[in-house]
């Protein structure tokens, strides 16, 4: 039997949550003072996915980069694939809030949305 030993992220009490495994089978979760501890750390020893945030550069607006990320969460071991497309990428003003930056991003299913809006710039 395995046990894991993980720090919940799931709300702000970030509790030590203990995971005991027996070949990849969960047997059981403790420690955690909510249901989304118990969700979280069985989804963290299975498949652990992450929610990516970054800027990516803006062609002729009057800020140089935007913010975006994740519309969901993607496997832990895309992240870097991810990271690599938005440093390439470069998006031309205007960019508004919930725009598409980058369809399918890492073949994840999931697109990379602005989470900020940034205007041309004039002049």
């Amino acid at each position: 039997m395995e046990k894991r030993s993980l720090t919940c992220i799931g709300c702000p009490l970030g509790c030590t949550v203990t995971v005991e495994l027996n070949n990849r089978e969960i047997l059981n979760v403790t420690g955690n003072t909510c249901k989304r501890g118990d969700d979280y750390a069985r989804k963290e020893v299975t498949r652990p996915m992450r929610t990516v945030t970054s800027t990516v550069r803006v062609m002729n607006g009057v800020l140089p980069v935007v913010s975006v990320k994740t519309e969901a969460d993607i496997p832990k071991e895309k992240i870097m694939d991810i990271m690599q497309s938005l440093r390439d990428l470069n998006v031309p003003a205007p960019v508004h809030i919930g725009d598409m930056i980058l369809e399918n991003a890492a073949d994840t299913g999931v697109n990379i949305v602005a989470t900020k809006s940034v205007a041309v710039k004039i002049g």
